[in-house]
């Protein structure tokens, strides 16, 4: 439903600023379609896609064969052919049945026909969390994708930039994955009615103090916003960055505020081992001049693969407790601070009614 601010300006949910987006660019160009599996179900995506089937009609926007490998192949057929699709995969996890056309085909088609050929296909997925998702519906695996040259990882975390990052995911000349986090569907934020593109390797900053840096990634960058307002309030300064867009990575505004606070910590919705948060870390490390005693460390999820319990999955993400506490240590070091147990449940979830 869309609001509008006390400046007047309007407000949409993240799942409304997506569909605002697939909409406008549909209408504005003819080459863009959208294709995959109950699309156009009653749900409709958890919502992002209803309304386009009764607008645009069955052959722009239809349901798919649950065959992720052969309708990502259509999908890259119909990009170099001069279509512009929109892949929609209900989980992130449901990507690994597509892995060879994905990384094979899609990444290096315009490398290896030297520039002739391009694949302007855009892959939305979506991360679950909660309702008893478990270990095979709640993965994120955007690293595995930041590994492949050829191939644009974006993670928006609000509705504004979801917008602006879809509009210019489906703009792009070649290959880009959208990855959106269900539990941010219904946080609303301002969003203009035009359309417009977020810039690709560009974060956002949320600047207040000077003595850490916590870059958040994905739905973590709302749990770091909620930690930074714990660590002001115990006279901790964070500066918390949302890189938005992983591939490209904007590096430069990360090491910009690392310079100035000595201290890195990044939470990641992934596992750690070989993630983005090591990657981050890593060029981090890699840049002379930082500043000497620089302290880093990261956080995702725990070592093992997602419970579906609500008490354990409690305790498989970071949440604003615990990474205030973090934040706490690198600053402070070991003091005995730990925010009030209550806050612990203050990571954010939106409830609903499964599966998906």
């Amino acid at each position: 439903m869309t609001q509008s601010t006390k400046s007047g300006l309007r407000e949409l949910r993240y799942v409304e600023a997506v569909r605002e987006a697939m909409a406008q660019e549909m209408e504005a160009d003819p080459s863009v379609f959208i294709m995959g599996l109950d699309v156009d179900d009653p749900k409709r995506i958890l919502g992002s896609t209803k309304g386009l089937v009764e607008t645009f009609g069955p052959d722009r926007i239809f349901t798919t064969p649950l065959s992720e490998d052969a309708m990502t192949g259509v999908a890259i057929g119909a990009a170099m052919a001069g279509m512009r699709p929109i892949h929609i995969h209900i989980r992130v996890d449901f990507l690994m049945l597509c892995m060879n056309q994905l990384v094979n085909m899609a990444a290096k088609t315009h490398y290896m026909y030297g520039g002739s050929v391009r694949v302007p296909l855009v892959v939305r997925a979506i991360i679950g969390k909660s309702w008893g998702q478990g270990a095979q519906h709640s993965q994120a695996l955007h690293s595995m994708f930041m590994h492949v040259p050829g191939l644009k990882v974006l993670m928006p975390s609000n509705a504004h930039d979801a917008k602006g990052c879809m509009i210019a995911a489906i703009r792009d000349n070649n290959p880009v994955l959208v990855l959106e986090h269900r539990t941010l569907f219904d946080i609303p934020s301002e969003v203009p009615e035009e359309p417009y593109a977020v810039p690709f390797g560009k974060c956002r900053v949320y600047p207040k103090g000077n003595d850490i840096t916590i870059v958040g990634i994905s739905n973590m960058v709302v749990e770091c916003l909620r930690a930074q307002e714990l660590l002001t309030e115990v006279g901790i300064g964070a500066e918390v960055i949302d890189p938005i867009s992983l591939v490209p990575l904007d590096i430069e505004t990360i090491l910009t505020s690392v310079k100035r606070t000595g201290r890195l910590l990044v939470i990641d919705n992934a596992w750690t081992n070989c993630g983005a948060s090591a990657e981050i870390i890593a060029r981090v490390a890699e840049t002379p001049g930082m500043p000497a005693g620089l302290v880093m460390r990261r956080s995702g999820f725990a070592p093992t693969p997602c419970p579906t319990a609500s008490n354990l999955e409690k305790l498989f993400y970071p949440n604003p407790a615990t990474i205030a506490a973090s934040a706490s240590r690198m600053v402070r070091g070991d003091d005995g601070w730990v925010p009030d147990a209550s806050r612990y449940d203050r990571s954010h979830t939106t409830p609903f009614r499964g599966p998906f």
